[in-house]
């Protein structure tokens, strides 16, 4: 299907309507800004349903299905957005900066750490278990100057930013806006990615508050509109979530630059007194992952590392095949998925294809046995960006050595440094070298977000946690990304996330083998959309129907 594009005279006309926006919207009132995000909402409300379906069809999928839910996904994920921007727009014209929901400590590595979540019980009702800090260095302080640095200026002069929009995850683009308008003060140009081009109609709608007045334009094009709209002299940075290659073509442009770039993400496997049941679990959750949005994510995990010798490797290899085996496969709607798929599939002749792929879909992949130490390193530096992950396993003494070995792989050999987690069994955290090694790997682990027996869709998902590669990265080597996005708390330099979840969740409505997931992700949309108590029981409800 050929590419829609705004032609070149609406493109100039969205220019001039964002260049005359620019200083009314810097010096918008508190009260007008929170009354915007008060209406979004329910604008956002009313477009659920074509949205969904506009969805489900461009990636050839039915009503019910687990891509459904993912949709739900992206919607509970920018209705948190917006209320945690309204809270924190309400803290600053009450107190001045948005207040630490929990408290400041100052952690023996050099950091200082914030709890963000949970912040109420029904957090804790909602998702139980799950907790989440904010780590950085120095200046974290929330009453120093940096934090809302944007609404400490005495006469902000705004600016316009360029969002080159994500095609895999909807929810990514209306972040991405979110955050450049409410956070950093900025009107926004979006452009959205050819892929999800067909939700133009519905973020028109959506997003109509921000677009009558002229904070917010939205337009469609190709990389060449792209790459125009970058150079234009109206436009005074840019943000693009993408790939490496988007973000190289664009680095000439002579502009500030932020970047979400993707990841080879690590699952690091601690060995512990892990039961058949547990390796069963864990596996199913990590299939799970792997296959969500058709295992078109930037967090999806790509490389399992395990312990040489540990009893129970091959069993976890085996529970993870044995889960995808009962999971449909997915049409490959993301442009290249097939022939990356077969590059991978052709360098590694161990590869596991699993599932009767139907035409236009490809079946889930898995290649174990990886050498940790081959020289080409394809899988360990290239995104698959497809339902396909691999492993390896590292020599180590024992468990905590382990620990520390696979920390260091992760960091020199792994491409990307957006997200990693580390799954270890409850048990070997009682014991307290283990405890030590674990929040020791933590703080080492060179990612913008380390979770701990999950996925990096949680951080995602919660909508609190900064969002972003680790600080530091260069253009020379770019790795995931510079900047960071879905900040709402308005941290200045924050330095990584670090969220927190349980071994073992019951009932656990995430699993891509559950009929029902989608009825769950629905009802947490509604939940998040009113976040009352019948919303919530009917959450409850659909969790334990899952």
């Amino acid at each position: 299907m050929p590419t829609a594009v705004t032609s070149s005279a609406e493109l100039e006309r969205a220019l001039r309507n964002l260049q005359a926006a620019k200083l009314p919207w810097a010096r918008l009132p508190l009260a007008e800004r929170i009354a915007l995000l008060d209406r979004l909402p329910e604008d956002l409300h009313a477009v659920e349903q074509p949205w969904v379906a506009a969805a489900l069809a461009a990636r050839g999928a039915q009503p019910g299905s687990p891509a459904e839910s993912e949709e739900w996904f992206s919607f509970s994920v920018i209705y948190r957005q917006l209320r945690y921007l309204r809270k924190s727009l309400s803290q600053i014209a009450a107190k001045g900066r948005p207040q630490m929901p929990g408290k400041l400590c100052w952690k023996t590595a050099g950091q200082w750490t914030v709890d963000v979540f949970p912040q109420t019980l029904a957090d804790r009702l909602a998702l139980p278990g799950i907790r989440a800090e904010v780590r950085a260095r120095d200046n974290f302080n929330g009453d120093l100057p940096e934090t809302a640095a944007f609404y400490q200026q005495a006469e902000p002069q705004g600016g316009l930013c360029l969002v080159l929009g994500a095609g895999n995850v909807n929810a990514l683009p209306a972040g991405d806006l979110l955050h450049k308008l409410f956070v950093e003060g900025k009107v926004v140009l979006l452009k959205l990615n050819p892929v999800n081009a067909y939700l133009d109609e519905w973020m028109q709608l959506a997003f109509g508050a921000l677009i009558e007045p002229g904070y917010l334009q939205i337009v469609q094009g190709g990389a060449d509109v792209g790459g125009e709209l970058a150079a234009h002299p109206a436009v005074d940075e840019v943000h693009v979530t993408g790939s490496a290659r988007t973000y190289a073509a664009l680095q000439g442009i002579g502009k500030p630059l932020s970047a979400e770039l993707g990841n080879v993400s690590p699952v690091i496997v601690v060995p512990g007194p892990w039961s058949t049941g547990d390796v069963r679990k864990q596996a199913a959750k990590y299939a799970t992952s792997l296959v969500a949005n058709a295992g078109f994510n930037c967090v999806t995990p790509r490389v399992f590392i395990q312990m040489e010798g540990w009893a129970q490797r091959q069993a976890f290899n085996q529970a993870l095949v044995d889960y995808l085996r009962g999971v449909p496969t997915r049409r490959a709607w993301y442009p290249g998925a097939a022939e990356r798929q077969a590059a991978f599939v052709q360098k590694y002749p161990q590869a596991q294809q699993i599932g009767g792929a139907g035409q236009g879909e490809l079946p889930w992949t898995y290649i174990p046995g990886l050498d940790s130490e081959a020289k080409d390193g394809t899988a360990f530096r290239q995104e698959a960006f497809c339902g396909l992950a691999v492993e390896t396993a590292l020599p180590a003494e024992n468990p905590i050595d382990f620990l520390h070995k696979a920390v260091q792989f992760a960091n020199q050999h792994l491409w990307g440094d957006l997200a990693a987690t580390i799954v270890v069994h409850p048990k070997s955290l009682q014991d307290p070298l283990m405890e030590a090694a674990v929040q020791q790997a933590i703080t080492d682990l060179r990612y913008g977000t380390v979770v701990v027996n999950h996925w990096g869709a949680l951080a995602f998902y919660l909508a609190l946690t900064p969002w972003g590669a680790a600080p530091g990265n260069t253009p020379a080597d770019i790795q995931s990304g510079v900047g960071m996005v879905s900040n709402p708390l308005m941290f200045a330099q924050p330095e990584k996330s670090v969220v927190q979840a349980p071994f073992l969740s019951f009932p656990d409505p995430y699993l891509a083998q559950s009929r029902r997931s989608y009825a769950y992700f629905r009802a947490d949309a509604r939940y998040q959309h009113r976040p009352n108590a019948g919303n919530l029981l009917r959450l409850l409800w659909a969790a334990l129907r899952s």
